[in-house]
């Protein structure tokens, strides 16, 4: 059981924190057409922006329970509970989802093939 612990801290360390990082990082991008004129465009954005922050903080509370509860259980010697394997399961499927909605960069745009020279 130590080296499931083991792994899960390491787990939380590896996905989650690189996660939280570059979600917050790209919090108030948005990709595609916005005009900030438009109520509905704001109200959008407004939302959007909620629901990246609501999903931050669950995943920075997941994974703090789950790194405390883990170093916790290390250093005492304790077996752990069977609902922080549910809360770092949790954890790695929002930092997933961070990760490929908006925690990754914009995509590169193409270069345009360059004209034939006239002849």
């Amino acid at each position: 059981m130590v080296v499931i612990q083991v792994l899960m801290a390491l787990g939380v360390l590896a996905l989650p924190v690189p996660a939280l990082v570059l979600g917050s990082a790209n919090l108030m991008r948005r990709s595609g057409r916005y005009s900030p004129d438009q109520r509905a465009d704001r109200l959008g954005l407004v939302v959007l922006v909620l629901a990246r922050v609501l999903g931050l903080v669950a995943m920075l509370a997941l994974s703090a329970v789950v790194l405390v509860s883990t170093v916790g259980a290390l250093v005492k010697g304790l077996e752990l509970p069977s609902l922080v394997y549910v809360f770092f399961v949790a954890s790695l499927l929002l930092a997933v989802l961070v990760l490929l909605t908006y925690g990754r960069g914009l995509p590169r745009s193409r270069r345009r093939p360059a004209t034939p020279a006239r002849r």
